[in-house]
């Protein structure tokens, strides 16, 4: 028989309560691979990792990291992957179509009154005199791939400033990066953790912001296998247990400051162990922090902005027609915003 003094049981029942769920199995210890990216965004899956909240949930969880958000996908829908945070791709939806994967939370969300994802140019661009996102008519964007969350802001931007833009797939995000830098694309969207320190660096600019365009857009996403979803509710409900305890540390720490600079601080340290890990910390420190964005509590998702976005990728000819949100998005796991 497993023990848990009062500390612990009181988290993990904390954990299941977050998001509405009844208390974890303790003793399961079922080991589960996440995907993430080295993003501020992933921190709710960073800091259950560190603190243990995923083990209190009763998983044993490994971390995987990914480039880009299609290739997570594929992970997940091949079974290398349980559990992932990342944007809604033409690629997911197309798994989902399949049968092979759901969405079921949210991640991080464009909030007014909180710094979010910038559109960026080249300093190539911006000394032509593009200081604005609608000066970028017939100039080209990068993305990760077509149906990438990049195409999606570049071009409901596009399509509110009535302008036409060149989209570039580079495949990898470094690769966009060093497109910009260089000049060899125009302009490009990023959450603010990249974004600040390259207009830092004099070689990108920032233009504009993306919630200007999109305001509630829900960037990210909490999604599984279709399997998972169905047949593993107790481990899916364990994991958004877990994980909704590392979003609540991380918007107390960061957002609303609780713990005030020490607070901060210790969060910076625990998410340098995965983001800016080739710099030294006080050079990675400010970069963490400017990426300060609230997460989803409880991996609450906005319905209406996934429907949004599906409906995108549909007038695009990215994704079939018929494919309905029912078949994307599995709203039993969490509360939801929207319709």
């Amino acid at each position: 028989m497993t023990l848990f003094n009062r500390r612990q049981a009181i988290a993990t029942l904390g954990a299941a309560t977050a998001v509405g769920l009844a208390a974890p199995a303790l003793a399961q210890n079922r080991k589960i691979t996440v995907g993430a990216l080295r993003f501020t965004s992933h921190a709710g899956s960073f800091v259950g990792f560190e603190r243990d909240y995923f083990k209190e949930a009763g998983l044993d969880v490994e971390l995987r990291f990914f480039e880009a958000a299609q290739p997570m996908a594929v992970a997940i829908a091949s079974g290398d992957v349980d559990y992932a945070i990342t944007a809604i791709s033409g690629g997911l939806v197309s798994l989902a179509q399949k049968g092979a994967v759901k969405v079921i939370g949210g991640g991080l969300q464009e909030e007014p009154g909180i710094d979010g994802q910038k559109f960026l140019v080249s300093d190539a661009a911006y000394q032509a005199g593009i200081t604005a996102p609608g000066m970028l008519d017939g100039k080209s964007f990068g993305m990760t791939q077509a149906g990438s969350s990049f195409h999606y802001m570049g071009a409901k931007m596009a399509e509110a400033e009535g302008i036409e833009l060149k989209f570039k797939p580079l495949q990898k995000v470094g690769a966009v990066i060093g497109a910009l830098k260089s000049g060899q694309i125009d302009a490009w969207s990023i959450v603010p953790h990249i974004a600040k320190p390259l207009a830092g660096s004099g070689a990108v600019h920032i233009i504009g912001d993306v919630a200007t365009y999109l305001p509630d857009y829900q960037v990210t996403t909490v999604f599984t296998s279709s399997k998972n979803a169905s047949d593993e509710q107790e481990m899916t409900r364990n994991f958004l247990a877990g994980y909704s305890k590392g979003v609540a540390d991380y918007n107390a720490a960061m957002i609303a400051k609780d713990g005030g600079d020490a607070g901060v601080d210790e969060m910076v340290d625990l998410i340098h162990n995965y983001v800016y890990t080739d710099r030294p910390r006080d050079k990675a420190a400010p970069s963490i922090i400017n990426g300060t964005m609230r997460l989803n509590e409880g991996a609450k998702l906005n319905v209406a902005s996934v429907r949004d976005q599906l409906e995108w990728f549909q007038s695009e000819g990215l994704v079939d027609s018929d494919i309905t949100l029912e078949t994307l998005v599995d709203t039993s796991y969490v509360e939801t915003a929207g319709s």
